[in-house]
């Protein structure tokens, strides 16, 4: 039979909650956060790229009803 191997060891060991706690209060230590002009500028861009989406969207939509209705509009006997 074979041995178990470190790893297969290593993954059945279970954090207790307060190591898992201590690790994740660790990394976030470790993040870079924005500062709020960082993220004014990020927040504006990603609002006039939604908004632009929505202008082309709209565009299509409209343009499509109204060939959709051309096309298959109620004719005028």
């Amino acid at each position: 039979m074979v041995a178990d191997s470190p790893a297969r060891s290593a993954k059945t060991e279970r954090t207790s909650p307060i190591t898992f706690y201590r690790q994740i209060v660790a990394e976030l230590r470790k993040v870079v956060w924005p500062t709020q002009q960082q993220l004014v500028t990020y927040f504006i861009v990603v609002m006039a790229f939604v908004l632009f989406m929505i202008a082309i969207v709209s565009a299509f939509d409209l343009a499509f009803g109204k060939a959709v209705f051309w096309l298959f509009g109620e004719s005028k006997d």
